[in-house]
C-alpha cells in the first residue's frame, strides 16, 4: 500500500459530525490539511495523541510529541509510521430535530390523573472539546459516522426530557392539557437537565426547544370523558348541598316564628312544632302553615280563620286543650 503525502478532509456536507481518514499508513513529511472549523487528531492505540487546528501543517517528530512517544519516531527523512486521523466539525448546528419515539407515561399534578404525552423540537450543538468528543466516541465504539454518533445523543435527549418534563409539571403545577402555554419555560428547563451530561461528551448544547407537547388521541377522548362524569358529579353534589341549606334555613325560619306566640304563625307552630307534628299528620301541616303564615294581625275574618286552624289541630289532637286555650287567648288578645 502506497503511503499517504497528503491528509485533508473536503466535507461534501456539513451536517457530517466526525470523519475519520480512510488510510493508516502515514509518513513523516506528510501535508495535514486543516480546513476552518475543523480540527484533526491522531490516534494511536485507542489513545487520543496529537491536535492540530486550521492551517497546513507538515508532519514531523516535532510536532507529534505525544505520538512519538508511543511509536518512537526518528527524527528526519521519510519514516512510515501507522496512525488514525480524525477531523472534527466544529461548526454549530442548531436546525437538529428531536421527537420523543414513544409516549412519556406521566401523572397529571392538576387533575391526578394517569395519561402519557409526546413530545417534538429542535436543538443544536457544538463540539467544544475535541479530545473528549473522541475519546468518548471511540470508547463507546461509536466510528461508524455522524449519524451513529446523533442517535446516541438523540437517545441521551430522550431520557433526560423524560425526567425533566414529569419534574417540571410536578414542581410547576401545571397540567400535561395546558403544558403548550409554558413551552418557553420548559424549554429552558430542560436544556438545563440535558447540558451537562452532553458536556461530558465534550459537546456544548447550542439550544434546545420544545415545539409541541402532545396527547395521543384515544387518551384525550378517553380523559374527557371521564372529566365530563366528573363534572356531572360535582352538580349532583353540588346540588344536594343547595337543597339541605335549603331545608335547614327552613326550619330556622319556622323556629323563630314560633318563638314568636303575638304573631299569625307563630300561634300554630308553638303548639305544632312543639309536639313534634310532621306533614301527614291529621291536617296536612304545609296547608295549615300557608294559612296561618297568609293571616293578617287585623280583621275579624283572619281572626276566625286562624281560631278555626286551632280548632281542627284540638280536633285532630294534634295539640292539648291546655296549649288550644293558651294559644286562643293569644289571639283573641291581640284583637
Amino acid at each position: 500500500m502506497a503511503l499517504i503525502d497528503r491528509i485533508k478532509f473536503d466535507a461534501s456536507s456539513d451536517d457530517i459530525l466526525v470523519w475519520k481518514f480512510p488510510s493508516e499508513e502515514l509518513k513523516l513529511g506528510s501535508q495535514l490539511i486543516v480546513n476552518q472549523s475543523q480540527e484533526a487528531l491522531f490516534l494511536r492505540g485507542g489513545k487520543v495523541c496529537d491536535l492540530f487546528g486550521p492551517g497546513r501543517h507538515t508532519l514531523t517528530s516535532a510536532n507529534l510529541p505525544l505520538l512519538n512517544k508511543l511509536v518512537d519516531l526518528p527524527f528526519g527523512g521519510k519514516t512510515p509510521f501507522a496512525a488514525e486521523v480524525w477531523f472534527i466539525n466544529k461548526t454549530v448546528k442548531r436546525d437538529l430535530k428531536w421527537g420523543t419515539p414513544s409516549p412519556i407515561p406521566l401523572i397529571d399534578p392538576t387533575y391526578n390523573y394517569p395519561v402519557s404525552a409526546r413530545a417534538f423540537g429542535r436543538w443544536g450543538l457544538r463540539v467544544q472539546d475535541s479530545r473528549c468528543f473522541l475519546l468518548h466516541i471511540v470508547g463507546s465504539q461509536m466510528a461508524a459516522g455522524s449519524a451513529k454518533v446523533l442517535e446516541y445523543f438523540i437517545g441521551e435527549i430522550h431520557q433526560r426530557f423524560s425526567a425533566a418534563l414529569a419534574k417540571f409539571i410536578h414542581e410547576e403545577k401545571t397540567s400535561v392539557f395546558e403544558i403548550n402555554v409554558k413551552l418557553n419555560e420548559l424549554s429552558q428547563y430542560s436544556a438545563a437537565a440535558i447540558s451537562p451530561e452532553l458536556a461530558r461528551f465534550g459537546i456544548e448544547l447550542i439550544n434546545f426547544n420544545v415545539e409541541r407537547v402532545s396527547i395521543p388521541e384515544n387518551e384525550l377522548a378517553k380523559f374527557q370523558e371521564v372529566s365530563g362524569r366528573r363534572m356531572e358529579i360535582e352538580q349532583i353534589s353540588k346540588a344536594k348541598v343547595g337543597q339541605a341549606y335549603t331545608t335547614m334555613r327552613t326550619f330556622d325560619t319556622l323556629e323563630k316564628a314560633a318563638g314568636n306566640p303575638g304573631g299569625g304563625a307563630g300561634a300554630l307552630l308553638a303548639g305544632g312544632l312543639g309536639l313534634g307534628v310532621g306533614v301527614g299528620a291529621g291536617v296536612p301541616l304545609g296547608k295549615q302553615l300557608g294559612e296561618s303564615l297568609s293571616a293578617t294581625p287585623d280583621g275579624e275574618q283572619d281572626t276566625v280563620r286562624r281560631l278555626q286552624t286551632l280548632k281542627r289541630m284540638l280536633t285532630e289532637k294534634l295539640i292539648s286543650q291546655e296549649e288550644f286555650d293558651t294559644k286562643k287567648k293569644a289571639i283573641v288578645d291581640a284583637i
